[in-house]
């Protein structure tokens, strides 16, 4: 249907009203759809990251956000609107709005014409992209608020989910800037810093390789030793998202006396138990890797004893995730090459570790809210029993006079 200027002029002021109300309208109707899609952004305090531990199936449906709906609850064109608000307004309303319009002269008219012009500019919503530049513009800003800083960085945090957004954040410069901001003397600006690389580089080759190549692991392992324990966390879930499948950042990690660190928490029973649990499944992250590769490269630290017997201990927890973790890095320790099986029973007290928490995990059972996950966390403490009974019955056997 073709419309005439003036008609047009008309549709368009009589959508004025409608138009001034959209946007709490827009927040109520899309904002489920707006917080779940990759293309478009409803701003909410973001939620802390997922631990990791549910291996790489669960992190990507977590660090890649569903792009396939279009939808963001809103109309695909002014007639959808108009068709909307026609049928939500009260006819007698509506008639004397459409008379008023009428009688107005040709500069009030133009007047509100350059309203609604700027109205609608408003409610044009920026893609990720500009989002993503216009935190990282703040961030580049010397005189902005520690206010401000910390929600540009939340705004990346947010941003930074879908893999291609990611991605682009090094086009953007954002990598660099982000880095930057572990120095920051606020601690609160250094945790979301850390918080985003984290995320930006959880499962995600491209982004590792960037920020390993800016450096940004050295001060990330630094921050871990922060006497903010939120601080802490978050560098530890970074520098476990950086060298997570990562060769190259694993050297590094080592280089760097990664294994020192991992042993000085997972030995301090005073170490926030957030902090113990990404460092043991850090340990188990890493023996995995090692097997993958045929366990070809020796690494002296999975040989320790102190560093073995720090983990067994972990099993006497009553926290019943960090025993899950602790057991799931035994298992993979017990299989590397170099396990030495005597070592587990004698020094560190395997054996009797095992037997406690299978008792322990009896009495779980038998609670209806518990036992269904104590029956996963048995079972897998079943086969971390039976591969160490293996490994150690082999050892007695070829060498009968240890018997």
């Amino acid at each position: 249907m073709v419309r005439s200027a003036a008609s047009i002029d008309l549709f368009l002021l009589l959508l004025l009203p409608f138009l001034l109300a959209w946007p709490l309208v827009a927040s109520v109707d899309g904002a489920h759809e707006k917080n779940s899609s990759a293309g478009s952004l409803f701003w909410s305090t973001a939620e802390d990251e997922t631990d990791l531990l549910r291996s790489s199936q669960e992190n990507s449906t977590e660090s890649v956000a569903d792009d396939h709906s279009d939808s963001d609850g809103g109309f695909s064109s002014l007639e959808g609107m108009l068709q909307w608000a026609i049928g939500h307004s009260d006819p007698a309303k509506l008639k004397e709005t459409s008379e008023d319009i009428q009688r107005q002269s040709p500069s009030e008219l133009k007047k509100r014409q350059m309203e609604l012009k700027e109205l609608m500019e408003k409610l044009k919503m920026p893609s990720d992209a500009q989002l993503m530049q216009i935190a990282i513009d703040d961030l580049n800003n010397s005189s902005l608020s520690l206010e401000d800083r910390q929600r540009a960085l939340q705004e990346l945090l947010i941003l930074v989910e879908p893999i291609d957004n990611a991605n682009d954040l090094n086009k953007l410069g954002g990598l660099a800037v982000v880095i930057q901001e572990l120095a920051h003397p606020d601690t609160d600006v250094r945790r979301l810093a850390a918080w985003v690389l984290g995320k930006a580089s959880q499962n995600n080759v491209v982004v590792q390789r960037q920020v390993l190549e800016l450096g940004a692991l050295a001060k990330l392992m630094e921050m871990v030793k922060s006497s903010s324990t939120e601080e802490a966390t978050k560098a530890l879930y970074a520098v476990s998202a950086l060298i997570r499948s990562n060769s190259v950042g694993q050297k590094l990690f080592y280089a760097e006396a990664g294994d020192i660190m991992l042993q000085d928490i997972l030995a301090n029973r005073s170490s926030d138990i957030r902090l113990r649990r990404k460092a043991v499944f850090l340990v188990g992250d890493l023996t995995e890797c090692q097997l993958e590769n045929g366990d070809k490269a020796e690494v002296p630290f999975f040989s320790d004893q102190i560093f073995l017997k720090s983990v067994v201990d972990l099993m006497a927890s009553d926290d019943l995730d960090l025993q899950e973790k602790a057991l799931l890095a035994i298992k993979n320790l017990l299989q590397l090459r170099t396990a030495e099986p005597l070592v587990f029973k004698d020094f560190c007290g395997l054996d009797g570790a095992l037997e406690k928490m299978r008792q322990q995990l009896q009495s779980l059972i038998a609670d209806e809210d518990l036992k269904d996950y104590a029956l996963d966390v048995e079972s897998l403490r079943s086969e971390v029993e039976l591969i160490f009974h293996r490994k150690l019955g082999k050892v007695l056997t070829s060498t009968p006079w240890l018997v």
